[in-house]
């Protein structure tokens, strides 16, 4: 009886001790994660609604991105070209439909890293006469500046 009950008590701790997960997720449950989610998701859903300014709000002053082609300049987006890229492609884009599956998310001092899976999902009657899908594992890097978390990479 004894032995079961040092055994209870070992494991009651051992679960106390274990960090708090968002429902659902791996992901630890505190004030950054959440705030990290609630970033992605507005990202999302600035997507769906093609609002360059809503996406502009979200990244940082020192927003980078390659476009997925480290090796070819003429894609890169800055903070500053953010904004009129999506004005020129957004017009030609209908029905966007996006969704993030976020697997895990790492914070360190004041950065993180989002790794999400982009399932989406869009006409371009100017390409294609047929939808067009796009599945991806994506790694998305933010920054809190201010007590806030803005986007460094990763849309």
């Amino acid at each position: 009886m004894l032995k079961r009950f040092l055994a209870f008590s070992v494991l009651s701790l051992l679960v106390a001790c274990a960090p708090k997960r968002i429902p659902g997720t791996d992901i630890v449950d505190n004030s950054d994660t959440r705030a990290i989610l609630a970033v992605m998701e507005e990202y999302r859903t600035a997507l769906e609604a093609r609002d360059a300014q809503a996406i502009q709000k979200l990244v940082s002053p020192s927003f980078q991105d390659d476009g997925g082609t480290p090796n070819d300049p003429s894609d890169d987006l800055t903070a500053q070209t953010l904004v009129p890229y999506l004005e020129r492609v957004f017009p030609r884009i209908q029905g966007p439909r996006i969704e993030l599956s976020i697997r895990r998310i790492q914070v360190g001092d004041g950065v993180a890293a989002a790794i999400y899976y982009w399932n989406a999902s869009w006409r371009m009657p100017s390409l294609h006469s047929r939808p067009m899908k796009e599945s991806e594992l994506e790694q998305m890097v933010l920054r809190k500046e201010d007590g806030t978390w803005k986007i460094l990479t990763g849309i």
